[in-house]
């Protein structure tokens, strides 16, 4: 069942970027929203090198947002760039948009969690949604505003209020627990990093996030101890990063090296391109949460198929059963925002 996710390779290759060559691929337009934050700018630079993006078009409401644009349109890659300021430019960035990824939202400090972040990134993500549903209903959405357990909920709720929902569009992405395991496990194995995938399922914070290292390519042995202590530190990544910069903010370029990798997967699968395989949180009927991450064949219109869980380990089956109560409360709480909002 996880055969693609298990063979194909999603990192993101940035040697030979002077010579693009087209190859009669579809250009698309991709904005991205919070471009002149921490996320945001080193995602723009990633997403700056794509020769399948023609238009990289920039939102956010600091006023320096003309300052990232124009840094970035110096590069000599294909991409034109164009840069938004404020509420009353974000109709104009968004028109004609294929992909668009939302990093957009207040970062984690020391001693918080994502919840934590909740009213403030609520009322942004749900605003950017309404931009998104009014202005480009049909592009593919990335969400990766925290918690995005609540987040995505928020989104597809407003999505549905303008009537124009369509659950194979609508992502969390969840790529960066991909990402941080994938290295993790290798570093502990002594694994070829480029080789290694570990399957992500469940959400995107703490004990929403399970890891699924008996699934993992190469297939290898673990044990108990290491079981646990892997999975912990993969839940909890984000907190190494927020305590290692000392209240200078969370993860910021993983979280644009993952966000890229995500929309990099998703421009090929709109090319045509086979196979194409990456775990994100999306509507779901896999479990008893209406969302639910777990790796998905992109196609042209976004999720082709989902791919489930395949077999869990009784660890594994534990852990899910642990996580649901806490993801399925983090859905209800975005639904009810939106209800509220």
């Amino acid at each position: 069942m996880l055969a693609h996710f298990a063979t194909r390779s999603s990192r993101i290759a940035l040697a030979g970027l002077r010579k693009f060559s087209t190859n009669g691929q579809k250009h698309a337009k991709v904005a991205v929203l919070g471009a002149a934050g921490g996320i945001g700018q080193p995602l723009a630079l990633l997403l700056k090198h794509s020769p399948m993006i023609s238009h990289l078009s920039l939102y956010d409401i600091a006023p320096f947002t003309p300052g990232v644009g124009k840094d970035l349109s110096h590069i000599e890659t294909l991409s034109e760039v164009s840069s938004h300021t404020g509420p009353e430019q974000l109709d104009e960035c968004l028109k004609g948009c294929s992909l668009v990824l939302i990093p957009a939202g207040m970062p984690r400090k020391p001693g918080m969690t994502r919840d934590d972040l909740f009213n403030t990134n609520a009322s942004i993500a749900m605003n950017l949604a309404d931009a998104c549903a009014r202005n480009c209903p049909d592009a593919i959405v990335g969400i990766i505003t925290n918690p995005v357990n609540s987040t995505v909920p928020i989104a597809s709720e407003v999505y549905k209020k303008h009537g124009v929902y369509n659950p194979s569009k609508m992502f969390g992405v969840t790529t960066l627990d991909v990402v941080r395991a994938n290295t993790f496990v290798a570093e502990k194995k002594d694994l070829d990093i480029t080789k290694t995938n570990v399957p992500v399922i469940g959400g995107h914070s703490g004990v929403t996030i399970l890891p699924l290292l008996s699934q993992l390519v190469p297939k290898t042995s673990f044990t108990e101890e290491e079981l646990a202590s892997l999975t912990d530190r993969i839940q909890n990544a984000g907190t190494e990063v927020v305590e290692a910069k000392a209240g200078a903010g969370s993860a910021t370029l993983s979280m644009a090296y993952a966000g890229a990798r995500f929309g990099f997967s998703v421009l090929e699968a709109m090319n045509g391109k086979k196979g194409v395989v990456e775990c994100a949180y999306v509507a779901s009927d896999v479990t008893e949460a209406l969302y639910f991450a777990t790796p998905i064949l992109l196609g042209p219109e976004g999720l082709e198929k989902n791919l489930g869980m395949g077999d869990l380990s009784e660890f594994e089956k534990q852990k899910l059963k642990e996580l649901m109560p806490e993801l399925k409360d983090n859905i209800a709480k975005g639904e009810e925002f939106c209800k509220n909002n």
